[in-house]
């Protein structure tokens, strides 16, 4: 905001180092309206003095012509737009003129104006963006008390009121999940309970609810937004495995919400159970495989998530269907909004999920 472009013989007036203090004495003055600054009335030279040593952002508009003199913490305010100092206040706000003209009129009729977190579609030389500000017109009267000018005091908020916002969803996303992470539990522990009892019901129960609450870790570091896939399939088998070279992850980072992980991370605790029992976890040598594969560039592309045990004791279909089974066959492809085939081998469990990206991060 320098105004070089109308140069002419230097003035004296304001003293000391400064990039507007610069500018001021640079501008030519005698082009406006003010004329030269040496003929300014004492009130506002001692005005603009006082908003130049302040480091709060300020700028005066003065006169008819609301010919705009801002301070050096007032500059950041107008980002990139063209040179603002000795311009009429509504070529510089162009864009939003007709939102702040009734508050710059009422300010010179002598009313003081104050709002905070004013949203204003600005353009500041990147392009229009959303942005809001706290500000104060406060009218600037001559020693018989009639306004000549407006002394404009603000601060952008946006940082503020954005960050507010988000922490505002969150908070609402947050108290949603926990409804619906509470529905989970009681559902848990009713289909626990309803097919077992005693110890082996407990136990059952206690890693159930120590599979959601790993789920539950993974999406509360992700702020509940897209918590990585591999992150929830190794938290869910954590308590399962005896050494980590027993399994193997691979594929790319997919993000998953809330539903999705919760339900993966049951399932693979299911899966994993299972293996414990009479699968590949079973066996020294045995192991567990997962990928997956995941086309991310379409927006609503393939999705594939694959489960297989090998070396483990030969495999037979299982006689009964209890509460794992139904959470793998029946919940699991719901949340992903897929299907899910199952192939007993002899030579190992293999599980196959197929869906479609875009349920992948369904809000639910």
């Amino acid at each position: 905001m320098t105004g070089k472009d109308h140069v002419k013989a230097p003035h004296h007036f304001p003293q000391h180092d400064g990039v507007m203090r610069a500018a001021i004495r640079a501008f030519a003055w005698e082009d406006t309206a003010l004329g030269p600054p040496e003929a300014w009335p004492a009130g506002l030279k001692t005005l603009v003095a006082t908003i130049l040593d302040s480091r709060f952002p300020q700028c005066i508009v003065w006169g008819e012509g609301l010919v705009t003199i801002p301070n050096d913490a007032f500059l950041p305010i107008l980002g990139r737009k063209p040179d603002a100092l000795g311009r009429p206040f509504s070529d510089v706000w162009a864009e939003v003129w007709t939102d702040l003209a009734p508050m710059i009129a009422a300010t010179f009729r002598g009313e003081s104006t104050y709002i905070e977190n004013f949203p204003l579609e600005v353009e500041r030389g990147a392009g229009p963006e959303r942005a809001w500000f706290t500000f104060c017109y406060s009218p600037i009267r001559d020693e018989q008390g009639v306004v000549q000018g407006m002394l404009d005091t603000v601060i952008e908020t946006t940082d503020a009121v954005e960050s507010g916002a988000r922490a505002k969803l969150l908070a609402d996303e947050l108290a949603h999940r926990m409804k619906n992470t509470l529905a989970v539990f009681q559902s848990i522990a009713h289909q626990t309970f309803r097919s077992l009892d005693g110890e082996e019901a407990h136990r059952l129960l206690d890693q159930r609810l120590a599979a959601l609450g790993a789920a539950h870790e993974a999406l509360t570091q992700s702020e509940w937004f897209g918590a990585p896939l591999s992150d929830v399939v190794r938290r869910a088998l954590a308590a399962h495995v005896p050494s980590p070279d027993r399994v193997v992850l691979a594929g790319p980072s997919v993000p998953l919400g809330g539903r999705q992980a919760l339900s993966l991370a049951l399932a693979v605790n299911e899966l994993a159970t299972n293996s414990a029992k009479y699968g590949a976890m079973s066996a020294p040598g045995g192991r567990i495989v997962v990928d997956w594969d995941a086309d991310l560039r379409a927006a609503d592309g393939p999705f594939r998530w694959r489960w297989r045990e090998e070396g483990g004791p030969l495999v037979t279909p299982p006689k009964r269907r209890g509460f794992g089974s139904r959470l793998i066959e029946r919940v699991l492809p719901a949340d992903f909004g897929g299907e899910i085939s199952a192939d007993y081998r002899p030579e190992g469990f293999a599980l196959e999920l197929r869906a479609r990206t875009g349920g992948l991060t369904d809000i639910g």
